[in-house]
């Protein structure tokens, strides 16, 4: 990995993100992509994915089931699946690797490959070069963006999910485990968005409601003409501001986009907001990325 350049923190904070080519080296991508190979062929299908309602009591339970797993997962390693995999009788349609959304949202906490892959010295280090005094890991996602069924992700500010008093106090690292092109589905910016505040946010609704969480305000209408494309090679890393306006586009290609992601926190002077969706536990307070002095 080449020096970070004061050059690139300046066109980070000018334009909300940032592309790293070669932060990772093919090595490491391979033993995260070897390690999530492990957990998906020993997970646990959660039960309410292979539940099979007929009634309106049943769909229902089925929905409660989802929205604690969702809304427990934050200390823990759970399994998101893509619509459609599974038939009425909760049995696979697709080989099982080729069934997940993604895979959160512990990973950084619970797992020695991903642990060590979040703290790496050279990771602290660009958080120092980014002015982050404080920063804790709130949550991590392995995403593998499915040949052919990997969804499209609408434009959307990372602070709506993950909202803090101040704002401007998130930042992502989205780490590319294979190539990341137009065509499988790389990551598309509207370059400076980040310095226009949020207009909606997603907050938890009462204990047993359904949904779990609601979505308080309205997202912007955006000029797609202004959005531009910022493929990444293996390895690469991209920067992403709190606030900065992102999108991708469905995976219609033969390849899959693999890609390890976790946020983090300037905990100094700042306030998570109790009812985001994602909230620390006793069992896992929000840790320190910090691991050198």
């Amino acid at each position: 990995m080449a020096s970070v350049t004061p050059e690139q923190i300046s066109q980070f904070h000018r334009d909300g993100f940032l592309a790293l080519e070669e932060f990772f080296t093919s090595e490491e991508c391979d033993a995260m992509q070897d390690r999530i190979q492990k957990i998906v062929a020993e997970m646990d299908v959660p039960p309410h994915c292979r539940t099979e309602f007929s009634t309106k009591h049943e769909e229902q339970l089925q929905d409660q089931g989802s929205a604690d797993y969702f809304l427990t997962s934050g200390d823990k390693i759970r399994f998101f699946f893509e619509k459609g995999v599974f038939d009425e009788k909760g049995d696979f349609l697709v080989p099982k690797d080729k069934s997940l959304n993604k895979i959160g949202h512990a990973l950084h906490a619970s797992d020695v490959v991903f642990k060590q892959m979040t703290h790496a010295p050279k990771v602290q280090a660009l958080a120092r070069k980014i002015g982050l005094e404080n920063p804790v890991v709130v949550q991590s996602m392995y995403i593998f963006k499915q040949p052919h069924i990997g969804g499209e992700v609408t434009p959307h500010q990372d602070a709506t999910f993950l909202h803090t008093e101040p704002l401007g106090r998130v930042v992502g690292l989205w780490i590319a485990l294979e190539n990341a092109t137009e065509e499988n589905g790389c990551l598309w910016f509207l370059p400076g968005s980040h310095t226009s505040g949020i207009t909606r946010r997603m907050a938890r609704t009462p204990p047993g409601t359904i949904p779990c969480t609601q979505f308080i305000g309205s997202e912007r209408e955006y000029d797609s003409s202004r959005f531009i494309p910022v493929p990444i090679g293996k390895g690469g890393l991209i920067l992403i501001h709190g606030e900065v306006v992102h999108k991708s586009e469905a995976n219609r290609s033969e390849t899959s986009r693999h890609v390890y992601t976790f946020h983090l926190m300037e905990a100094k002077d700042t306030v998570w907001s109790e009812d985001n969706w994602l909230l620390p536990t006793l069992e896992l307070p929000f840790p320190s990325l910090y691991t050198q002095n």
